[in-house]
């Protein structure tokens, strides 16, 4: 099958590109360095053309809340135009587990109305939700800083690895449309407060991280169990243990 992915050229699509091709797919990357952009539209008939399914895992560049509302959705809107103008047969985009119960939080906001896009495009469809990344633990660090220290709440988390997202993202594509939310997770449950900790202390950077029940994370308190996956969800291989085993 020849696979479009946008975002390609990222952490996450490059590694479904890489695993696609490796099945024997026509995995193509594509993204504005390649001469496909998804706001202006640039690119995307002449890329989607034969193709059979197209994956997004595409990033706004700035996460501000207007920027981001605005990316996700007028990215969507040309994607999903042009790849029923394409006559692709299944449109596969990776999302966020808990957007739809943290309205407060800008990002998740923007990513909501993404998937309202992709379902009113009435399009064949799998929609896979990821909690947080192994790889995101640095930056919600930063982001979570208040006089010197790290703050976050002890709320439930179960992250994965960015390769295991891939393999997945990769799976669904090479797949059937599930038509609906598929949810993927770590093997292992965390709290928040307590992955960040480990991750940095492993990666020998000193900051303290503080438990603060009224801690931000990325601007709305999450509730205990908003960032964790439900019943059925996919559980991944690689443990923290194991991911941080490989960070050297």
């Amino acid at each position: 099958m020849k696979i479009v992915v946008i975002g390609g050229t990222g952490l996450i699509g490059s590694g479904v590109v890489r695993r696609l091709t490796e099945a024997g797919h026509e995995a193509v990357a594509a993204a504005p360095s390649t001469g496909v952009n998804t706001l202006t539209g640039e690119g995307l008939k002449e890329v989607l053309q034969d193709a059979n399914v197209l994956v997004d895992v595409s990033n706004s560049p700035s996460f501000a809340d207007d920027d981001v509302m605005s990316f996700f959705t007028t990215s969507t809107g040309n994607l999903t135009e042009a790849a029923r103008e394409a006559g692709v047969g299944h449109y596969v985009a990776l999302s966020i587990i808990g957007i739809d119960r943290s309205p407060e939080i800008g990002y998740y906001r923007a990513k909501v109305a993404q998937e309202s896009a992709i379902r009113a495009a009435g399009l064949p469809h799998t929609i896979l939700r990821a909690t947080q990344f192994f790889e995101f633990a640095g930056a919600i660090a930063d982001s979570s800083m208040v006089d010197g220290a790290v703050r976050l709440p002890g709320v439930g988390v179960q992250p994965i690895a960015a390769v295991d997202v891939s393999t997945a993202v990769a799976g669904a594509a090479a797949g059937d449309p599930a038509n609906g939310i598929v949810e993927i997770a770590g093997p292992q449950s965390h709290t928040l407060d307590e992955w960040v900790r480990r991750v940095l202390a492993y990666r020998g950077d000193r900051r303290q991280v503080i438990t603060d029940p009224n801690a931000l994370f990325y601007g709305g308190v999450p509730g205990q169990t908003v960032l964790l996956p439900g019943p059925d969800a996919r559980l991944a291989r690689t443990s923290l243990d194991e991911w941080l085993a490989a960070q050297h």
